[in-house]
């Protein structure tokens, strides 16, 4: 039962939001703070939870803070809002969050949240400096062990990141740096989470990360990413955000949460990687003895972490010939082998049990190092110099690292398959090192996030909201369900946007038009008839789901016509968008052409797109191993991998592309799809009624 005070605090705070910024109250906005306040506010946990389809142009963010902020400090609960992008990040923090309080005249504070890996290590940033002093470059130990001759320039950059640490005036987080950082001049200043010593850091009070940590406490909403949320979730919950029974989780573009939960929660091993860095260790091992003799019980700890390691190595020498024959036998050759219905056979389980208990072992073994150098660190007595200790405490921590990845992978090639779950998705792959040599990936991923979702996150949180423009497919959330385990005890609700889409737009499927499946007359079609679809001193965005596609309707597009073009590929792009709309703002003709990147999240109000052309329904081709296991699946349990998955994601996937077009209230122009089966097969009426309510011209 929602509280009368807070009731009253979000009613209130909505009028003065209307009123400062001179707008009007927005149906469908209301519709969603309602949703929202009812559906946390009830006394069912299973019912604390909503999925909310907000078109464009209905003011999500409004929407979802207005319900969400006043509840959550009513029920002592944090907000987390949690975003599929970074762009979108930044735009809460720096711009709509700041706008809302402002206008409502709310004291509620919000903190940004990002991985360790964004900020700068005091004390690794000390090392490298005093690295480079003693000319002894090549002696940091980041992830993967490769060493790094940091030149003049790195040697300036640290020292100037380092006096700017030093007098405040820059705070340790990457992106708040003024120029650019290369990826491997950065690496060496941070650490992971086992290469932290944590409160036992002699810099621990000037710690960017800890600084950054303690904003986080003191915080009614934390704006994360849905990186960051797994990778919290994947701990237990509570080691990087709030524990999830404190939270209040607001999933904006939800749509991308069941592909980041998959992708955070697979694992691999490149073999040859492996053992080339388990073959380091006896030798960093011997490094260290002299250095810690003194310390007896932790001396004798070195020789039976090295045993291991070699243990190890022979087991993955071993199982690296098994996996090629696999390879090797592979039908349809092209480097990649999946292992049907995930099950690997009876010589890969054995040798990954062999693996497991292996390194299972040296994993505890690790951590009993580790915690002998953490107590080290807080001894004063310690016949080591901390410095030493230090170091040292890092390279276990990337030893345990490794281990515990390893360990990830292999337990769950050992496991036998049970005919009542859902199957991993399981396969190997040939990888090119650096160097030319040639390496063998073994892979392990869940086919669907439902399971992880509704076991850590659905089944821990006090409360969540799942809201983006785009959640429904085929006119439903089924899809959405399936591949992110929403029980059916949620709220569902989709609320039209702010758009009059019969008067601002047309939606066109050329009557000559040709099957996007007729690949050869499908492109020529494209190259003749592009020309006719360009707006005059406008923008017009042509969307693609090959690029091979893309590239040969280029190709042959006559030169006056490429002037106009911006290809993805031949700049960033965000740099094409600027380029893009500096052409537009100069009164010049210009055509975008992209692929599934530009078909969402991509902002090009009034003339910068004026028509959004579709070369054809983005049906996805099934040749990825996790899209092969999961139709495997589906078709093994009886239903159908076209309709069940195809069908539905082409849809999503439409519905996305197609509202790159209105962005504004006063935007107008054309949505042309040039792929007849939308007319000419069954599933075609389908995939239009899912579309926005468009003015339609459907050739027949």
């Amino acid at each position: 039962m929602l509280d009368s005070d807070v009731r009253d605090e979000i009613q209130q705070g909505y009028r003065q939001f209307l009123e400062a910024r001179g707008l009007r109250p927005r149906l469908g906005q209301k519709q969603m703070v309602a949703a929202i306040a009812n559906s946390l506010s009830d006394d069912d946990a299973d019912k604390r939870l909503s999925v909310i389809e907000a078109g464009t142009g209905t003011g999500k963010t409004v929407g979802y803070l207005i319900a969400a902020l006043p509840i959550a400090r009513a029920l002592k609960k944090t907000v987390v809002v949690s975003t599929g992008t970074i762009a979108l990040q930044e735009q809460l923090v720096i711009k709509d969050i700041p706008e809302l309080l402002e206008a409502c005249g709310w004291d509620y504070s919000f903190a940004l949240v990002k991985g360790r890996g964004r900020y700068a290590c005091n004390l690794r940033m000390e090392q490298c400096l005093d690295s480079i002093k003693a000319k002894d470059a090549g002696v940091f130990l980041f992830e993967d062990e490769q060493q790094f001759n940091p030149n003049a320039q790195t040697e300036s950059l640290y020292r100037e990141m380092w006096d700017a640490l030093e007098d405040g005036s820059w705070n340790g987080d990457r992106d708040s740096w003024d120029t650019h950082i290369r990826d491997m001049e950065w690496r060496a200043l941070t650490v992971d989470r086992r290469q932290c010593t944590g409160r036992r850091c002699r810099f621990v009070n000037q710690c960017p990360f800890f600084k950054a940590r303690g904003d986080i406490e003191e915080s009614d909403c934390i704006v994360a990413n849905h990186d960051l949320v797994m990778a919290d979730l994947a701990l237990g919950g509570g080691a990087i955000l709030p524990p999830p029974e404190d939270c209040i989780y607001i999933c904006d573009e939800g749509h991308r949460l069941g592909d980041t939960a998959i992708r955070h929660f697979g694992a691999e091993c490149r073999i040859n990687s492996t053992l080339a860095w388990l073959e380091r260790i006896p030798k960093q091992c011997k490094g260290q003895a002299p250095i810690f003799s003194k310390d007896t019980a932790l001396a004798e700890q070195l020789p039976r972490i090295e045993k291991e390691a070699g243990k190890i190595s022979e087991l993955l020498a071993i199982a690296y010939p098994v996996m090629k024959e696999h390879l090797d036998k592979a039908e349809d050759y092209e480097g990649q082998f999946r292992f049907a219905h995930g099950d690997v056979g009876v010589a890969v389980r054995d040798i990954a049990a062999q693996i497991t208990l292996h390194t299972s072992g040296w994993v505890g073994r690790l951590e009993v190092l580790e915690d002998t150098l953490s107590e080290a660190l807080s001894d004063k007595q310690y016949p080591v110099a901390m410095p030493d200790i230090e170091l040292f405490y890092q390279q276990a921590g990337t030893w345990l690292s490794g281990a515990e990845r390893l360990l990830s992978l292999w337990d769950r090639l050992h496991r036998e398959l049970h005919d009542d779950g859902v199957p991993m998705a399981c396969w190997l792959k040939l990888d090119d090192t650096t160097g030319g040599n040639v390496d063998i990936s073994v892979n392990a991923s869940p086919i669907q996030a439902a399971e992880i979702l509704k076991d850590r996150l659905w089944g821990n949180c006090y409360g969540a909201v799942v809201t983006s423009a785009t959640l429904r497919s085929l006119g439903n959330f089924s899809t959405l369900q399936r591949e992110t385990g929403v029980p059916d005890s949620a709220h569902f609700l989709s609320v039209a946007g702010a758009f009059d889409y019969a008067k601002s737009a047309v939606l066109r499927v050329p009557s000559d038009a040709i099957e996007g499946n007729a690949v050869e007359e499908h492109t020529r079609y494209i190259i003749d008839n592009l020309a006719s679809m360009i707006e005059d001193k406008a923008g017009t965005l042509v969307l693609f789901s090959s690029k091979r596609q893309m590239e040969q309707v280029f190709d042959e597009l006559p030169n006056d016509l490429a002037k106009l073009i911006l290809i993805q590929g031949q700049y960033s792009n965000r740099e094409m968008v600027r380029l893009h709309k500096e052409r537009i703002d100069q009164g010049k003709t210009s055509v975008l052409l992209g692929l599934a990147s530009f078909a969402e999240g991509v902002d090009l109000p009034d003339d910068y797109c004026r028509h959004v052309v579709i070369a054809k329904l983005p049906f996805a081709v099934p040749n990825e191993p996790l899209q092969e296991a999961l139709a495997e699946w589906i078709e093994s349990q009886g239903g159908n991998s076209f309709f069940d998955i195809s069908l539905p994601l082409a849809s999503l996937r439409l519905i996305q592309a197609s509202g790159r077009l209105l962005r504004t209230e006063t935007d107008t122009g054309t949505v042309s799809i040039l792929d007849k089966r939308l007319v000419t097969k069954r599933y075609g009426k389908q995939l239009l009624d899912a579309l926005p309510p468009f003015h339609r011209e459907v050739g027949h």
